[in-house]
């Protein structure tokens, strides 16, 4: 764990020569979504690149920068493009960030994706919060070594998204009067998209929604004591009874055209954090 602390001092000692900024709150943007960091008023922005121990961005809708500022007047942190376990990364790099998102003084996270809807009852271009999921990945970024005052050995996941930001957010969505769905989201490795048998066992066991991020980032973040809101545009519609093939560019295209209903959205939970 020396060897994990070392890296985040390493990469906080970078970050530091950019910026004092103290943020509160953590943005994580998904495949597509990186169209709120042009609602923040900017202050500094890192590329991915510049910081010791960051992965990478090998995904072409993943723009690899770190952008501090202010957002709904709170100051923030938003990565723009994250990482993935189909990229090659394990997760302890997947996760990095989050650990020094807390070590820069971030206490409640907001994670967005763009994800395939496995609930009927939902389509293509909706907003769903994420109230639990299921990891499926095959892996945990808690296994190996833990150090106990990062957090404990044996995290509580009761609640991986904080209840009371859920309840923010479904208010928020209520009174700017945008439909919001809630479900269950899982986790897949990726990054070849699912069978129709096994989207018809992820809906068995009862997922609403399916991507190949977020999970670890949340494990991570209730580990170091972060509350956690969880966002998924639904970009394509994962039904095996009329399933239909899944281009990126049109997941792309539909998570862009959804993407200002989430903005507003998390715009207006942070303002009222």
């Amino acid at each position: 764990m020396d060897d994990l602390r070392t890296r985040i001092a390493e990469a906080m000692d970078l970050i530091r020569t950019f910026t004092p900024l103290k943020p509160a709150i953590g943005i994580i943007l998904g495949t597509g979504l990186g169209g709120l960091a042009k609602q923040i008023k900017k202050e500094t922005v890192i590329e991915y690149s510049d910081i010791p121990h960051f992965p990478v961005s090998t995904v072409e809708t993943h723009k690899g920068k770190l952008i501090f500022g202010t957002l709904a007047g709170k100051k923030i942190v938003a990565m723009q493009g994250r990482f993935h376990k189909y990229e090659g990364y394990t997760l302890q790099q997947v996760t990095f960030p989050v650990r020094v998102m807390k070590f820069l003084g971030v206490n409640t996270l907001i994670v967005s994706n763009a994800a395939g809807a496995l609930n009927p009852l939902f389509q293509k271009g909706d907003v769903m919060l994420m109230s639990d999921h299921i990891n499926l990945l095959g892996d945990n970024p808690l296994i190996g070594p833990n150090d106990e005052d990062l957090g404990p050995r044996f995290p509580d996941m009761s609640e991986p998204y904080h209840g009371a930001l859920i309840a923010l957010a479904e208010q928020a969505a209520i009174d700017l009067k945008i439909p919001l769905r809630k479900g269950v989201y899982i986790a897949m490795q990726g990054p070849a998209l699912e069978t129709r048998a096994e989207y018809r066992f992820l809906r068995t066991i009862g997922g609403d929604a399916v991507g190949m991020s977020t999970v670890p980032e949340d494990i991570v973040a209730v580990h170091m004591g972060m509350r956690v809101l969880g966002f998924s545009i639904l970009t394509d519609e994962c039904f095996p009874e009329a399933l239909k093939p899944a281009l990126m560019e049109d997941i792309v295209r539909t998570a862009k055209k959804a993407e200002p209903k989430m903005t507003a959205i998390m715009i207006e939970v942070i303002k009222r954090l």
